[in-house]
């Protein structure tokens, strides 16, 4: 049964970050909890090797377009991976109900700022914004890369350190907090902040699950590779529909997919405190 229903949850997960470029492990992380029932601490391993993998394979497939800032994802993913451990740490001497409702927390937060910042710029579905000035880290306008201040080299960095302490502490590759962070400080489109997100989560992922493995944690290879092989499907499928889609309007189908899961996850939660 479970290989069953392995594959069916990892094609929902990699639609989810074809879409969106972030969000993977955190459908990845409650599916497997409510589908196979397992506690958040199990889910974790699996999550990250299906969002490494499948958010690997979506920067393939992006790199041609040319939207991948690619010197921005180095660094975020070489700055957390010097967090990750923290969060690893932190999260063994946690209570999973802790855990899970911090999960929660963090959902509702991203979901809220990425509800307000699509409502209040409707026309960022375009690659370059015209308020570029207003934003920490701009692109050359002849390059369309970005300029390397000490302000941008700073903002990018505190961008990896905190996806790769969560991705540490609650089992996420960080896409849905740097996704939403791109958006404020740089003049990323929708679309390029996807591509940027998706190379940055496969590098975090993949250094979170090996920190994880040298601190002993078992990785069940025999569902997580039928989870892979349906999440890399689901992306396929996720990145052409994505072309077709408004930025605006993924942002607020993802922001409220994400308060759903939240509520999801802390109400029964909440209920064993009571």
């Amino acid at each position: 049964m479970l290989l069953v229903t392995a594959p069916i949850l990892g094609l929902i997960v990699g639609l989810v970050l074809g879409l969106t470029g972030a969000g993977g492990s955190i459908f990845a992380v409650p599916l497997l909890m409510w589908g196979l029932g397992w506690s958040l601490p199990q889910a974790v391993p699996v999550a990250l090797i299906a969002v490494c993998i499948a958010a690997g394979f979506g920067t393939v497939v992006a790199w041609d377009t040319r939207m991948v800032r690619y010197r921005a994802a180095l660094l975020m993913a070489a700055v957390s991976w010097l967090f990750a451990p923290l969060g690893l740490r932190v999260a063994g001497q946690l209570p999973a109900m802790w855990l899970t409702l911090a999960f929660a927390g963090v959902l509702v937060i991203v979901g809220f700022r990425m509800l307000r910042q699509a409502a209040a710029n409707p026309r960022d579905a375009q690659i370059v914004r015209a308020d570029v000035n207003r934003h920490l880290v701009c692109r050359d306008a002849a390059t369309g890369r970005f300029e390397w201040t000490a302000a941008a080299f700073a903002v990018i960095s505190a961008i990896g350190a905190g996806a790769g302490f969560l991705a540490g502490l609650l089992g996420v590759g960080g896409g849905f907090v740097i996704v939403p962070a791109l958006r404020a400080s740089t003049d990323l489109g929708m679309h390029s902040a996807i591509a940027t997100s998706l190379m940055a989560i496969a590098l975090i992922s993949a250094g979170t699950v090996t920190a994880a493995a040298l601190q002993g944690h078992v990785m069940p290879w025999r569902i997580a590779l039928p989870f892979v092989g349906g999440a890399l499907v689901g992306m396929l499928a996720g990145r052409r529909l994505a072309q077709h889609i408004a930025g605006p309007r993924l942002q607020q189908a993802f922001a409220l997919a994400m308060l759903a899961v939240a509520v999801g996850l802390a109400v029964p939660a909440l209920g064993s405190l009571i």
